[in-house]
């Protein structure tokens, strides 16, 4: 009879360090630990609750990044910290309402939920400089400023690469 594995303990989940290959199994369970940290603190359970491409929530959106995020910088050899990195992730869509309603979904949504992703965010977390510029800039270009931290670049091509994949339905990873 197989067992099933049970969900890795807050504590006995190592961080990820810079130069170090990773299986998929353990950025995904680096993922669910800062996700995990992440609802005790604050409202991020909230993004289950709307869809954010296809059929993913923006919870699962948020992590399937931040999984990309990590692979993307450890494939690349990219020093990033990692834990910043994760966080910025989960909490890049942040915005807390359902952007397929309202008169101009996608064109309104597309420029202004970085900065109220990053209110909120602010609002129920403690953040850093790189997780506000994380967060601040992500949907860059449009958002016309660039970011001037590795992890910001990350995110910004994880995000476009997650978004294609869940918008043909070909992701790889759900948490």
């Amino acid at each position: 009879m197989k067992q099933a594995h049970a969900a890795p303990r807050l504590h006995t989940v190592p961080r990820l360090h810079y130069g170090v290959k990773y299986s998929k199994r353990q950025i995904v369970a680096a993922v669910r630990r800062e996700a995990e940290l992440l609802i005790q603190e604050g409202q991020l359970a909230r993004t289950k609750e709307y869809i954010q491409h296809s059929d993913m929530t923006v919870y699962q959106h948020c992590c399937h990044v931040a999984y990309m995020c990590c692979v993307l910088s450890m494939e690349l050899g990219i020093r990033v910290s990692y834990r910043e990195l994760i966080r910025g992730a989960l909490l890049h869509d942040y915005f807390l309402y359902d952007w397929h309603k309202g008169k101009h979904p996608d064109f309104g949504h597309a420029f202004g939920h970085p900065e109220r992703a990053l209110r909120n965010a602010l609002r129920d977390y403690q953040l850093t400089e790189r997780e506000m510029q994380i967060i601040r800039h992500h949907m860059w270009p449009l958002t016309i400023v660039p970011p001037t931290c590795r992890e910001a670049w990350i995110i910004i091509a994880a995000d476009k690469i997650c978004t294609v994949l869940e918008v043909f339905r070909k992701e790889r990873v759900r948490l």
